[in-house]
């Protein structure tokens, strides 16, 4: 079981971090040839746009992994269950494209760009990774994407080599979602047989995928709102400024926030077989995991940050430097609301309580956000995010006080702490003193994984002879 999960893993973090790759990649170049107003530009239709993905999707991705995992034993049941949560999902994208052609009728500057960035909306009517993450086979999705990135990479440093160009980079990152995720059909056949349709029940998910979509919804406010308020309240620089610090918090979370995606299938069989003991087991060994990468990755990242935004993104983008500080802190709150909702409120069924915690985060978001940004930009937005993301923590820590023992979930946390603080405070002294290039920045973080891991072998971290044993099989 556990060679497959970390296998499973290693799998979805590849897959997460693909999704993020070609941004990321590309965003130093970008930064350079299209400048803050274009990064700007597309980050604010991004944010837009996103609102009418997520009406078109309505929550099936967690609930159609869920369902999946539910009936993945059944081959007829399971043929069922896919077509009905598709066809529900391309009927419900449809909509959503109703709607964003009225949007276009009101809206009356960079509709070009909104246009460049609806392919987007139709790609999610073909996204069906949920189907293999569902029946525990992300080397699928894995494999087809990495092709599909490579040649996205290849073409934005072919066809965009100025400001003029960004609606050629819009529809390339578009179309290359759309591509990726067709790539996924043809392994379909496997597993899934198309059944009659007069057999076919679509609008049974309906409800249960609603139930899981308000908290996506909730959970969408407080990731995206924050860039549309800032260009809408101070500026399309300033929601540039946002968007590059987040796109680096998120490249680090997909890594960290993998295991959620391979374990709630794996939670929710146990759970539907009626091994309420197994889950709890679970949930205690995936908190200590995330804690003992997160807890490092978020001072190793606030450590470096002065060094890495000018190295990265140009001295331009500056004023990246103190959000990117600020922000880094979610990392380490997402991990754990993402142990505790997605890995298991949500395969226990317990979606009210997680519904609610998110709900509460976007609520908190949506008041702090105004008088923040309008305060402090950029900057408060920053704080809002962190705010946000620790009331949801803590109001899911408070929910599951009676159903778990906190000694254990907090196991190794303290160490893991003292190992990540002595690691920043010698980075960030180091970093003072090292000069600005690439070179250094990789001793930085070289040495900072090192002594990290030294210091866990000190304290004796329970994570490092789990991790021994596995290496033995």
């Amino acid at each position: 079981m556990f060679y497959k999960v970390i296998k499973n893993y290693l799998y979805n973090a590849s897959y997460q971090i693909f999704i993020l790759l070609v941004p990321l990649i590309t965003t130093p170049y970008l930064a350079r040839v299209l400048g803050p107003t274009g990064v700007g530009i597309n980050s604010y239709t991004n944010s837009v746009i996103q609102y009418f993905i997520l009406f078109g999707s309505i929550g099936v991705n967690l609930y159609g992994n869920r369902q999946i995992a539910f009936v993945r034993d059944d081959s007829k049941e399971l043929s069922k269950t896919f077509y009905e949560v598709f066809f529900m999902r391309i009927i419900t994208v449809c909509i959503s494209l109703l709607a964003f052609q009225v949007f276009l009728l009101i809206v009356n500057e960079y509709k070009t760009y909104y246009l460049a960035q609806s392919v987007s909306i139709i790609a999610a009517a073909f996204d069906i990774s949920w189907f293999f993450m569902g029946i525990e086979n992300f080397a699928v999705t894995v494999i087809r994407n990495l092709i599909v990135k490579i040649i996205t990479l290849i073409s934005i440093f072919i066809f965009v080599k100025s400001y003029d160009d960004l609606t050629a980079y819009i529809l390339i990152l578009s179309l290359s979602l759309l591509i990726g995720n067709l790539t996924l059909f043809p392994s379909l056949h496997k597993y899934v047989k198309m059944p009659k349709i007069t057999s076919l029940n679509i609008w049974r998910h309906l409800i249960p995928s609603l139930v899981l979509f308000v908290p996506q919804i909730a959970t969408q406010v407080y990731l995206v709102l924050n860039k549309t308020m800032l260009g809408a309240m101070i500026s399309v620089q300033s929601s540039g400024y946002f968007d590059q610090s987040d796109k680096i918090i998120k490249m680090v979370l997909a890594i960290v926030t993998a295991t959620g995606t391979v374990m709630l299938p794996h939670v929710a069989n146990a759970f539907a077989k009626g091994n309420h003991a197994k889950t709890k087991e679970y949930l205690y060994n995936s908190f200590s995991f995330v804690s003992t990468i997160a807890i490092p990755m978020m001072f190793g990242l606030m450590a470096v940050s002065s060094k890495f935004v000018p190295l990265f993104f140009t001295a331009k983008f500056s004023e990246v430097i103190p959000i990117m500080v600020i922000e880094s802190i979610v990392i380490i709150l997402i991990a754990w609301s993402n142990v505790i909702g997605t890995q298991y409120l949500l395969p226990t069924n317990q979606t009210k309580q997680y519904t609610i915690s998110v709900i509460i985060g976007a609520l908190v978001n949506l008041v702090i956000n105004v008088p923040l940004i309008f305060l402090w930009g950029a900057m408060g937005a920053s704080y809002a995010t962190v705010l946000s993301e620790l009331t949801v923590t803590l109001y899911q820590l408070v929910v599951i006080r009676n159903q778990v023992k906190y000694k254990m979930l907090f196991k190794d946390t303290s160490k893991y702490v003292i190992s990540g603080l002595v690691m920043y405070v010698v980075i960030y002294s180091l970093d003072r003193i090292l000069k600005m290039n690439w070179l250094d920045l990789v001793i930085e973080v070289l040495l900072g994984i090192f002594i990290y891991i030294f210091l866990l072998i000190i304290f004796k971290a329970d994570i490092l002879n789990k991790l021994r044993n596995f290496m033995k099989k």
